[in-house]
């Protein structure tokens, strides 16, 4: 699933090639979604901007008539999602013809994706956007806050990390990669103060670099030139088990956390 730095990517990608322009008709596959919705209410909408939120991107929509912003589009790429403008992908579940005659497509293999209209900063049909925590490359993501919310936390800390409540974005690549460069087991479920201001720096850090390098890209996610992100050979653990770890030379070793795969070194991430 893209995480924050794939959608970032995209976000930046896209913003100059949507921004201003007026969404004149949209159209969708008939396949039932509950995920797809509310479509309608985007046409004859200008997009004024495209910003991110976790892993989801808020595009707010210029009423013509009153000139403010009281629609969004909202749009989350889940497991195979691209946005982009060649029709020759397949797959798409959404289509939003823009003025000048351009077609932004979404499409997504697996369906998992998300595509909706609501009222400008209403979320109550998204929870898991209405409960994001702060982003990881904010001034909001302060250490204290980090290490005050793992310290309510009950779970591994790979699940808390997944959970979007206490930091916005990571997903399971980051997450394993971050628990990894801070020496952390990712069951571990108490994380003091110190071991919490390494992990807020390495997933900064982290995050940064794959911002940098356009995200990683192992199958589905794609840019929206149809480019590929260059963070994957930047990767230390994720995926890599069977591999020894680069820093120790243990073999790596994978389990299940939250319902994810989860890669580890059993000998330099402490418990």
């Amino acid at each position: 699933m893209p995480e924050l730095p794939e959608v970032e990517s995209v976000r930046r990608q896209v913003l100059p090639l949507v921004q201003g322009r007026v969404i004149t008709a949209v159209n969708r596959d008939p396949y039932p979604s509950r995920r797809i919705y509310a479509l309608d209410d985007a046409v004859n909408g200008q997009i004024e901007t495209v910003v991110r939120r976790g892993k989801y991107l808020l595009l707010p929509l210029k009423d013509p008539t009153s000139g403010s912003c009281t629609r969004e589009l909202v749009i989350h790429l889940g497991m195979t999602g691209v946005l982009g403008f060649d029709p020759a992908k397949g797959h798409v579940r959404v289509s939003f013809t823009l003025d000048g005659n351009d077609t932004l497509l979404f499409s997504d293999p697996r369906r998992f994706g998300r595509v909706c209209v609501v009222p400008t900063g209403t979320y109550d049909s998204i929870p898991t956007l209405q409960t994001l925590g702060p982003e990881p490359l904010s001034d909001a993501f302060s250490v204290a806050g980090f290490a005050a919310a793992l310290k309510r936390s009950h779970t591994p800390i790979k699940a808390a990390l997944l959970n979007q409540r206490v930091v916005a974005g990571v997903g399971n690549i980051y997450a394993d990669e971050a628990l990894w460069a801070s020496h952390i087991h990712p069951a571990s479920r108490r994380v003091g103060a110190t071991r919490a201001g390494v992990l807020h720096h390495e997933l900064v850090r982290i995050l940064t670099a794959a911002v940098a390098r356009e995200g990683t890209t192992f199958r589905n996610y794609q840019l929206v030139n149809g480019a590929s992100g260059r963070f994957a050979s930047s990767l230390h653990v994720y995926g890599k088990s069977g591999s020894n770890c680069p820093r120790c030379d243990t073999p790596f070793r994978k389990t299940v956390i939250a319902q994810r795969g989860t890669t580890f070194c059993p000998s330099c991430q402490r418990h």
